[in-house]
């Protein structure tokens, strides 16, 4: 009897020393198989922060009111350069006689535009910042409030309300501020003359100096981002080709046959495209070699001024081209400028 009893013990302990064995085997292996999947996860984080594809895929939408995808972390300027990092401050270098470019003490800056002779910063609580020339109150913007995009043009600053409508100061002589009635708005882009708007249905609207034809974009449909520039105007469609109508002079509307673009910026008289691959092309006006970026690689960011192009690369430094007289294209030394979201 108690022979059984012993026997009967024995075997119990035996069997819960196995369960105990497989169960503590199992958990060894859920930890390690969270272990890969984090660092899985990590790898992957990385190549997303550095892969020129995949930090652009998504410009291919439409952004949402505030999103982070409309943000642009670099501007170009007549003569001047504008970059945020990734501390929230801001780089500048080129032309400052109208003090363009002194920012240096702007803090909690999430995007950038730069103007003909000024600067306009939007902060992360949805105010914005400005500095240089305001011969036409294009740099009165401070009692701006709810701002989750900004443009600024030659003379005048367009700025995006998280509600879909629009607010602009500045020069008005053409009609380029006379947006009051615009509604359902995801971005807008400033020219030197006129605005336009990309509307959360892909379609196009725009006001302003058209003589021209800049500002005939109603047809436009399937819209994914836009450009004014100084007397054209660009727009990207959601298969990666891109529209363009306007002055055509020196064939910066000689977009037809691009493919595979993930986002466009638009000089005076020249348009620059970035495509998929982190590569770039540009058309028109090259007289400062400002379309040189054939040989540029793992870009993320473009941006066009009035003669130079900025381009932002998957690491965080940044290249230039054109014309730099202003010392408008010296971004060699620049780093950790923040990357587009």
């Amino acid at each position: 009897m108690n022979k059984n009893r012993i026997l009967v013990t024995l075997m119990i302990c035996a069997l819960a020393f196995t369960l105990c064995a497989c169960v503590g085997k199992s958990n060894v292996t859920s930890i390690e198989a969270a272990k890969s999947k984090n660092a899985a996860n990590q790898e992957k984080s990385t190549f997303e922060r550095t892969s020129p594809t995949e930090a652009t895929k998504p410009v291919r939408s439409i952004p949402e009111h505030g999103s982070a995808t409309q943000w642009k972390t670099i501007s170009a300027g007549s003569e001047h350069t504008i970059g945020i990092k990734c501390d929230g401050s801001v780089a500048a270098t080129g032309e400052n006689r109208n003090g363009q470019c002194e920012v240096s003490d702007w803090h909690d800056i999430v995007a950038v535009s730069a103007g003909y002779l000024h600067t306009i910063g939007l902060m992360a609580d949805g105010t914005v910042v400005s500095e240089g020339g305001n011969y036409n109150g294009q740099c009165d913007v401070r009692n701006w409030r709810d701002i989750v995009a900004i443009s600024a043009g030659k003379y005048h600053t367009v700025g995006l309300k998280s509600d879909g409508t629009v607010v602009a100061v500045g020069d008005n002589y053409y009609g380029q501020c006379n947006v009051s009635g615009w509604g359902n708005i995801a971005t807008v882009s400033a020219g030197f003359g006129h605005t336009v708007g990309l509307k959360a249905d892909g379609t196009v609207v725009a006001v302003g100096k058209s003589d021209d034809g800049q500002c005939d974009t109603s047809s436009w449909r399937d819209i994914v981002a836009i450009s004014a520039g100084g007397y054209h105007t660009v727009g990207l469609k959601e298969d990666g080709t891109v529209m363009a109508v306007g002055n055509n002079e020196n064939g910066q509307c000689d977009i037809s046959g691009w493919q595979d673009i993930v986002a466009v910026t638009t000089g005076n008289n020249y348009t620059v495209g970035l495509k998929a691959d982190g590569t770039v092309v540009a058309v028109g006006g090259n007289w400062s070699g400002q379309c040189d970026v054939s040989s540029w690689r793992n870009i993320v960011a473009i941006t066009a001024g009035e003669g130079h192009t900025v381009g932002l690369k998957a690491d965080g430094t940044v290249v230039a081209v054109g014309y730099n007289d202003g010392g408008q294209c010296d971004v060699g030394g620049w780093q950790d400028i923040k990357l587009p979201s």
